[in-house]
């Protein structure tokens, strides 16, 4: 299969399945972007709390090729108030729905909420957690493109956004503008689907078709089904005693939970170097500020002590213009 890209015709091997997962803090519209390309609502997408994501998600689609479009929406994973074993637990779902692995990483931000510094060392988080290779795996999707109605492009926002080019840089500069509000025209909400598309099949073959994490899905996979297997086989079982039968199963699930725990202790030591450099780094940039922030004092009270030396020596002036004026009257009075 081939398409045109930024005026370029790419080749790729095409494949009847895409697992696309959704990143991005709450509240930027991961949702919204996952219902845009499924062409239908089936993520929960509201403003109200109660309808937050809790855990990933994956609903599915089938394009007109016969191209089968895994999305897997996500909570809020990287947040301040996140959890370790909140986001170890969704990391391994979230590896469980990728079951042949995941085709491409779509980091969702929003151009009507401000970038927060958690934010900014997004790209250093997913570096430590799963390696420099997934930013080969990345494109950035802004949300609200309605906000450029009047006339204003992405590409002019993201020259007063200069927080965001170390990211787009890494991933080639993929990115995506997406409108998704459901009564606009449906050319437009096809277009930037398409465009999405593109890009993942531009990261499949940057990638030679290799999915990330797919070795892991794949070991998950794997151990799961021998699980349901051993478990067919318990089944089977006659002639055995209770006891044979539950000493078997005792080792099935002993070998499962020491394959799940090993894999949940390496996501937890990669997770737990992370959140010490993203803390490290926050709090650089906190001193950073603080200091920013003495300069800014000490330039205002110099401004300050400068314009009250001014005023003085105004007011010390108008003393001595009005006492000049008086003396002259006084001269002019004797002389008369």
């Amino acid at each position: 299969m081939s398409w045109e890209s930024n005026g370029v015709n790419v080749e790729v091997d095409w494949k009847p399945e895409r697992t696309l997962v959704l990143l991005g803090r709450t509240g930027n519209g991961k949702s919204a972007t996952g219902n845009s390309i499924l062409g239908e609502t089936k993520f929960l997408s509201k403003t109200r709390g109660r309808f937050i994501t809790k855990e990933c998600k994956l609903h599915t689609t089938m394009q007109p090729n016969g191209q089968r479009i895994n999305v897997i929406d996500t909570p809020g994973l990287f947040s301040a108030s996140s959890t370790p074993d909140f986001t170890i637990r969704e990391i391994v779902r979230c590896l469980r729905l990728a079951k042949d692995g995941i085709d491409a990483v779509i980091l969702v931000f929003s151009v009507r909420n401000r970038l927060t510094e958690e934010e900014q060392l997004t790209l250093r988080t997913l570096k430590i957690l799963f390696g420099s290779q997934i930013v080969d795996y990345m494109t950035v999707v802004f949300t609200n493109g309605d906000a450029f109605d009047d006339g204003d492009t992405l590409d002019d926002y993201l020259e007063d956004c200069p927080e965001f080019q170390e990211i787009l840089k890494e991933c080639d500069d993929r990115k995506v503008l997406f409108d998704n509000r459901r009564n606009i025209p449906k050319s437009k909400k096809d277009k930037q689907v398409q465009d999405l598309l593109n890009f993942v099949e531009q990261i499949s073959k940057k990638n030679n078709g290799k999915p990330f994490m797919a070795d892991l899905s794949l070991e998950l996979r794997e151990n799961e089904a021998t699980l349901e297997e051993k478990q067919k086989q318990i089944q089977a079982m006659k002639g055995q005693s209770k006891q044979e039968i539950s000493q078997v199963k005792k080792e099935m699930e002993k070998t499962y939970n020491e394959m799940l725990e090993g894999i949940k202790e390496k996501i937890a030591n990669q997770l737990k170097e992370s959140l010490n450099d993203v803390k490290e780094q926050l709090a650089k940039a906190q001193v950073a500020r603080e200091e920013a922030e003495k300069k800014m004092s000490e330039m205002q009270k110099l401004s300050s002590d400068e314009i009250r030396r001014l005023r003085d020596q105004l007011n010390n002036a108008e003393r001595e213009t009005a006492r000049l004026r008086r003396q002259q009257r006084t001269q002019k009075c004797s002389v008369l």
